[in-house]
Formats: structure tokens, C-alpha cells, sequence
């Protein structure tokens, strides 16, 4: 199976690991991952946030790494992608102010291609207008955004359609399998062969 054309919009204080494990995860499987953001060029970098559970009654925000933009927004067409990928954090909470993002997102809904959003990502996809009918969770603090916006709770990770959804990075290995297999990823395991 070929690699998949993925394009990843990020921002600052995207979550980190939302941003850096399916960005890598998804490069090592064989797909080819362009993350964008709006006012940024390819080269530059987005500053990210690591969000920790310590029993709070919300997530603890510390600064996380430097994350490379691979890609313009202004210069990418949406067409040339198979999926997308929205990653959490705090970045969604002004992306979803930007009309090209919303017009992007727009375009994977019409067009029925495979879209993964995590955490609060789907604060972008609500202020799209693509999620009535649709049944997918979202970080719980998020969930009557996500509601009013037409679609159905679950409370796990879930894909419906074309779309896949998360609570948060703990839902990595679930969330990242399930966008696979939308995209089609087929993925062996051979036998494993002892070094010499």
C-alpha cells in the first residue's frame, strides 16, 4: 500500500504529544505528514504545551518542545491531501478564527477523507459546522461545545465515518489504530529474526 498524504494543523500550544506522536507515528508506517499553521512558513516552529493529569480538577500546563511547521498553509491545497490530523491543546481555542483553517477542515468533510481530531481539536471541527449527525468524544471539558454542535457523545474512543476521535494523548494507541485503519493502513508482522 502506498503512503498517504497527510496534512496536520497545529498552533501554538498544540499539545505536545498530540502533535509529535502522530506526526512521527504516523511518518513511520510510511505515510508522508505536512503540519501547517496559519501566519507560519515551513521551517519555522510552533511552541507546544504538555498537559499532565496530577489530580487536579484540570490538567497542569507546563512549556513542551519546539515543534517544526513542514509545510505553508497559505501554499497547500487541501485536494492534494488523503487526511487530516487536529491535535489538541490549547492551539484550537484560536485556530478555529481563522477562515483558511476552517475551510480546510471543511473540504475533508465534504469530501468524505479521513479526519482524526483529539483533545479539544474538535473545538475547530464545531466551529466548521461538520459535525451534526456525527458520534465521537473530545476532551470532557469539551463536551457540551462538541454537543451543540449536533453530534452524539461517547465517552471512548470512537470512529464514526470518516472521523476519529480521542479524549486525550493517553488515547494514543486506540485512536492512532483506528485512524489507520480509515486510511486503509495495512500493517504485517513477520517473525522476528535474531541478530547474529
Amino acid at each position: 500500500m502506498p503512503g498517504k498524504q497527510l496534512l496536520m494543523i497545529v498552533g501554538d500550544f498544540v499539545e505536545d504529544y498530540e502533535a509529535m506522536v502522530p506526526f512521527q507515528a504516523l511518518q513511520a508506517v510510511g505515510h508522508e505528514v505536512h503540519a501547517v499553521c496559519p501566519e507560519k512558513e515551513a521551517g519555522d516552529s510552533v511552541k507546544t504545551a504538555i498537559h499532565d493529569f496530577r489530580g487536579d480538577q484540570t490538567y497542569l500546563e507546563e512549556r513542551g518542545h519546539d515543534f517544526e511547521v513542514t509545510a505553508t498553509m497559505s501554499e497547500v491545497d487541501p485536494a492534494d491531501y488523503d487526511g487530516l490530523v487536529v491535535p489538541g491543546g490549547r492551539a484550537p481555542e484560536y485556530l478555529r478564527t481563522y477562515d483558511a483553517v476552517l475551510d480546510t477542515v471543511r473540504h475533508f468533510f465534504d469530501e468524505e477523507k479521513p479526519v482524526a481530531a483529539l483533545c479539544h481539536g474538535p473545538q475547530i471541527l464545531a466551529a466548521a459546522g461538520v459535525l451534526d449527525g456525527y458520534e465521537m468524544t473530545a476532551y470532557p471539558a469539551v463536551r457540551a461545545e462538541v454537543e451543540a454542535a449536533g453530534c452524539s457523545w461517547v465517552d471512548e474512543v470512537t470512529t464514526d465515518r470518516n472521523l476519529v476521535t480521542g479524549q486525550a494523548w493517553p488515547d494514543h494507541p486506540e485512536w492512532i489504530a483506528q485512524f489507520l485503519d480509515v486510511l486503509g493502513t495495512d500493517i504485517q508482522h513477520g517473525e522476528a529474526v535474531a541478530a547474529d
